[in-house]
């Protein structure tokens, strides 16, 4: 389950980019870009997050998880092609040397955060 172990390390990222932009920071939505082929059973992660995150800094924020389909270049005749595993044949020419060209994919692709404004005191002279 190292579903939980990539939670706790994008948990450890956005806290260290909150703490950037210093106390109060807050962050509203988080989208992740975790491709087909990134080995991360994405059912797992969805469950395991609301646990992972309680009392945290992403507690409140949205979660949105963009999932790049798995793309590969035959490595015989150069052909590009879509791939649902590592060792699919190319369609073309039945080779399995293939590069790995999209799918790959695991990060952070943005935070949406919004700092503490520091608080203005107005005093009014009633007179």
């Amino acid at each position: 389950m190292h579903e939980l172990s990539i939670i706790y390390s994008i948990l450890e990222a956005a806290e260290q980019e909150a703490q950037r932009h210093g106390e109060g920071t807050m962050v509203e939505a988080i989208d992740l870009e975790i491709g087909e082929l990134a080995g991360v059973e994405i059912s797992s992660l969805e469950f395991l997050w609301p646990a992972a995150v309680a009392g945290t800094i992403l507690e409140k924020a949205a979660c949105n998880i963009a999932r790049p389909a798995g793309k590969a270049r035959c490595g015989s005749c150069g052909h590009a092609f879509a791939i649902k595993q590592y060792f699919d044949p190319c369609p073309q020419c039945g080779s399995h040397w293939n590069e790995i060209i999209n799918g790959e994919e695991l990060r952070i692709k943005s935070l949406t955060i919004t700092c503490a404004q520091p608080a203005v005191a107005a005093a009014t002279d009633i007179n």
